[in-house]
């Protein structure tokens, strides 16, 4: 458990605590890997991850874990306490036997009463935004896939890919001021993956409608169970794009927003490429950085990392089963060591391990950061 700094970012410094989870021998729900986990605490205190566990094929399933801690308080391990959710809905299975249940965020939503999980189906159509509810973290009722009005170019959703989910715990201002439920999210638009965006010059322009973060704001939920469904996402708007060279091909949420002195935290990734590039395309580097919004207007980007707060350096994050991938996803605010600016993020390790890094809220927020939030709406 090392103590190097691998990121500043202005003020932001993340600090390595470890490989939290790794493959278990023998174990045949992870022999391609644990990886991108939610992170949440239970009713009774502890902290519980929700890693994905992937099995031969690309098969995966979404796990449980109680997190240990050692004596100072860092996260050390985890014990594995079974399967939150395996494919089962016909949204997360396919004909050729494959399908999954991938990358899942939780949070607590508190209008709700309720632990909400969003995570990627890996549906007949492609990877979507599926929903689940618990009480107590350990029992998930399915609520189908998120639906969604339709983008500003009419772009019908139900026929565009969309991942790297997570919901707002509390109801906040849409752009007509009323208090809404809210998801960020990443629609995959046809031709913006970034293996299609690394064949593109390095100089080519970025495609704002595309290339981005999205905040939608969920319509009231028909009357009757409020956990029953959500109502439709819609009011979109697009919330970050690429703008610094570390996160060229693509940005996409991360971690999900939690509230500080400072605005939303969101610890999100980016894309680059490395490498010359080749008639196969180049290498992809997956990197995080950290994103503030308005705690009254979340729609609005306060501060953007110039430079990547965690980048792949470490061998465990350099090689594996995709090379050179950092990728957050669940984030732990420690008010149980009475620190309530110190978070602890979990991240996949080239798709293969989890590791922990610690984050140290700055008393004020960096100078020179990138306030880039695109205006266009949907």
């Amino acid at each position: 458990m090392g103590g190097l700094v691998i990121g500043t970012a202005g003020a932001f410094a993340l600090r390595r605590l470890g490989t939290i989870m790794e493959p278990e021998p023998g174990n045949p729900h992870e022999v391609d890997g644990v990886l991108n986990p939610a992170a949440a605490r239970g009713p009774d205190g502890d902290l519980y991850l929700f890693p994905r566990l992937v099995a031969a094929g690309n098969y995966s399933r979404i796990g449980i874990a109680r997190v240990r801690f050692n004596e100072e308080g860092d996260p050390v391990g985890v014990e594995r306490l079974g399967i939150a959710l395996e494919p089962e809905a016909e949204y997360e299975l396919r004909s050729d036997g494959g399908g999954g249940c991938e990358d899942p965020r939780v949070t607590f939503v508190e209008p709700l009463a309720s632990y909400v999980m969003t995570y990627t189906a890996f549906s007949p159509q492609g990877p979507r935004i599926a929903l689940a509810v618990s009480k107590d973290l350990f029992h998930w009722q399915r609520l189908g896939l998120a639906n969604f009005t339709n983008y500003h170019d009419g772009r019908d959703p139900d026929g565009v890919d969309d991942k790297d989910a997570s919901l707002f715990p509390v109801a906040i201002p849409n752009p007509s001021g009323r208090l809404e439920l809210a998801i960020l999210h990443r629609p995959l638009f046809p031709g913006t993956r970034p293996e299609e965006m690394a064949a593109h010059p390095a100089s080519r322009n970025v495609d704002l409608n595309r290339e981005s973060i999205w905040i939608s704001y969920c319509e009231r939920a028909p009357a009757g169970d409020p956990l029953s469904r959500f109502g439709r996402f819609a009011s979109h708007r697009r919330l970050a794009s690429p703008v610094a060279p570390w996160e060229r091909l693509k940005v996409g949420g991360g971690t999900p927003p939690i509230l500080t002195r400072h605005g939303w935290l969101v610890v999100y990734h980016g894309v680059s490429g490395v490498g010359p590039r080749s008639e196969d395309g180049c290498q992809l580097c997956y990197s995080a950085g950290v994103m503030i919004l308005s705690t009254e207007r979340p729609q609005v980007v306060r501060y953007r990392s110039t430079e990547p707060v965690l980048a792949p350096d470490l061998p465990q994050e350099r090689i594996g089963t995709i090379a050179n991938v950092v990728f957050p996803t669940g984030i732990d605010r420690r008010d149980d060591l009475g620190m309530p600016g110190r978070f602890d993020v979990y991240y996949g390790m080239a798709d293969d391990r989890i590791g922990v890094a610690r984050l140290d809220l700055p008393e004020d927020l960096p100078l020179g950061g990138v306030p880039h939030s695109p205006t266009a709406t949907a």
